[in-house]
């Protein structure tokens, strides 16, 4: 792989470059893309790790995928300068840094209400229904899209196909930025694959000949059937989402009172204490342990930061060559891995176990088992019998301009309703699911 093919400037469905502008360029409009599509605004209402009404301090995955997105800013601003001599004349550090941005601006864009737990609870249902034969006549390739449900190949329909110009390059990205979103650029059917990022996909059989068109734009190798290389650039998304989640995870901890502010504070001096020996005192001088926490936060961020940049820069022909084993930040140094590594143990244990955000989890599984039952039987009743009831002409009426139509094949008319069931909100899922099952109070 080379730079001058790995960053082209050129947007999906757009042959024409449009006029240079003053101050901004392709890769600046990508970002002001990704922040004002309605995909994005949405992720105000979805869950990062707890319930998004539990404390409003509580990250959503609106504010988590803003800072990562800070992150990887700063990530790709600070590798762009250690390489700015081996960069295209078109791409300045300042670039790089706002293609990685935009990219971890849309990590989370695909992610379906209630985080993880919502992925699963697709997943589920599909198993349950093509156990009962509801997909019979689908391709297997076509149902392993369903089975597997990915938050990651949703995103992608999102931002290639469904915001802006739908189905006509969707927001129109450029290539290096759909290249550096890419965390996993091969199909479903590697969903059940041993290796790294077991169950991880990045695009669905409907996208498919998108991702060969961004591919060959972007000179990705060919590894196997339906499965690429992996830009370079990936590796800072990774590793800036490691460090916010890493870090935000406790800090949530902290203020749901599932941590204690000595656990965190004890972490995060170990990675900058050495560095910066009068910070004892600037601590002991706050009484206040959200100041004290926002204060070595900054540090730690930064300190991780530089780390991962040198990590990509030492590792950029390994990088460039496909060759890679693992993520970023276990090439880091000794004290950030370790931070890191403690940081998720931490939130396993001790946070990710919180009775409430497991009632919110189980109570997933209930809601997107009764929307999927409606829209995607109102589907299947379509395909099957060309007509339909009139409660599933109702339930049609819900999509308005998105409905299937009566020649589309049953996976595109399944996939309408994942995209519209997938796009809602945490708080628009339950009220819609309330609504449709009787249990609503009346105002």
């Amino acid at each position: 792989m080379n730079w001058q093919l790995l960053l082209s400037p050129e947007r999906l469905g757009k042959t024409v470059l449009g006029p240079d502008e003053l101050g901004r360029s392709p890769f600046h409009k990508d970002y002001d893309r990704v922040i004002f599509s309605g995909a994005f605004r949405r992720l105000g209402r979805k869950t990062q790790v707890h319930p998004v009404s539990s404390n409003d301090l509580i990250h959503t995955r609106l504010t988590h995928s803003l800072e990562v997105a800070s992150v990887g800013r700063s990530l790709g601003i600070l590798v762009g300068e250690l390489l700015r001599d081996e960069l295209p004349h078109w791409c300045l550090p300042v670039d790089l840094g706002v293609i990685v941005q935009s990219a971890c601006l849309a990590h989370d864009i695909g992610n379906p209400p209630f985080g993880h737990s919502g992925e699963d609870a697709f997943r589920y249902w599909f198993l349950q229904a093509a156990g009962k034969g509801w997909f019979d006549e689908m391709a297997d390739k076509e149902l392993a899209d369903f089975l597997n449900f990915e938050g990651n190949a949703q995103g992608l329909r999102i931002l290639t196909q469904l915001e802006y110009h739908q189905y006509e390059g969707g927001m129109r990205l450029t290539y290096a930025t759909l290249g550096s979103y890419l965390k996993y650029p091969w199909t479903s059917r590697y969903a059940q694959a041993e290796g790294y990022k077991k169950c991880k996909f990045g695009c669905y059989q409907s996208e498919l000949p998108l991702l060969e068109q961004i591919v060959t734009k972007l000179g990705l190798p060919q590894v196997d059937v339906e499965r690429w290389q992996r830009h370079p650039l990936v590796y800072l998304l990774e590793v800036a989402d490691d460090i916010c989640y890493g870090l935000i995870d406790l800090e949530d901890g902290i203020e749901m009172d599932l941590l204690s502010y000595k656990e965190v504070e004890s972490l995060l001096l170990d990675l900058v204490g050495v560095k910066t020996p009068k910070l004892m005192e600037q601590l002991d001088a706050i009484s206040s342990p959200r100041r004290k926490l926002a204060i070595l936060r900054g540090k730690a961020i930064h300190h991780l930061t530089n780390a991962a940049a040198d990590a990509f820069v030492s590792q950029q022909a390994m990088l460039l060559e496909g060759k890679l084993v693992g993520d970023l930040a276990e090439y880091m140094d000794s004290a950030s891995k370790e931070c890191i590594l403690k940081a998720k143990k931490i939130a396993r244990e001790k946070i990710f176990q919180d009775k409430q955000k497991t009632l919110h989890e189980i109570g997933a599984y209930t809601t997107l088992e009764v929307l999927l039952n409606n829209f995607c039987g109102a589907a299947i009743e379509l395909h099957s019998k060309g007509t339909l009831s009139f409660k599933n002409k109702r339930i049609f009426d819900l999509l308005g301009h998105d409905v299937p139509r009566e020649d589309w094949s049953l996976y595109q008319s399944v996939m309408r309703m994942i995209d519209f069931i997938s796009g809602m909100t945490d708080n628009y899922a339950t009220e819609m699911a309330k609504e449709m099952t009787g249990r609503s109070s009346p105002v």
